[in-house]
């Protein structure tokens, strides 16, 4: 592989199918501030995979959308080296992460991928 100065790791997969997010549920769960975290180890050595969600508890689409795509370009640039192999991801939003700093959100992500509070 050339280098092209970008770092070897694997850029997460994204979830799609619901059977794969009720699959994670049976994972470790990381609670915080801004988002639930739940993490599966599914045992293989494929790239991890990630999947966000948000519910209508929080507010209407418009407002969903708005903390899915904070939440994907945190983890985008911030948190994605982070993330193991052969793990599962989902993220489930809150409404704090509107008003958060996103400093203090990729802050809060790159910690609770790694487990620690």
């Amino acid at each position: 592989m050339p280098d092209n100065g970008k770092s070897e790791f694997l850029p997460p997969l994204r979830l799609r199918k619901r059977a794969e997010f009720l699959a994670v549920r049976r994972g470790e769960k990381r609670r915080g501030r801004l988002f639930l975290m739940e993490v599966l180890d599914r045992g293989v050595t494929e790239a991890p995979r990630v999947g966000f969600t948000v519910t209508k508890k929080v507010g209407n689409a418009v407002v969903r959308n708005r903390i899915r795509r904070r939440l994907k370009e945190a983890v985008r640039v911030h948190a994605a080296g982070d993330m193991q192999p052969g793990k599962d991801y989902v993220i489930v939003g809150r409404e704090d992460i509107l008003t958060a700093p996103f400093d203090e959100l990729a802050a809060e992500l790159k910690r609770r991928i790694r487990g620690t509070r």
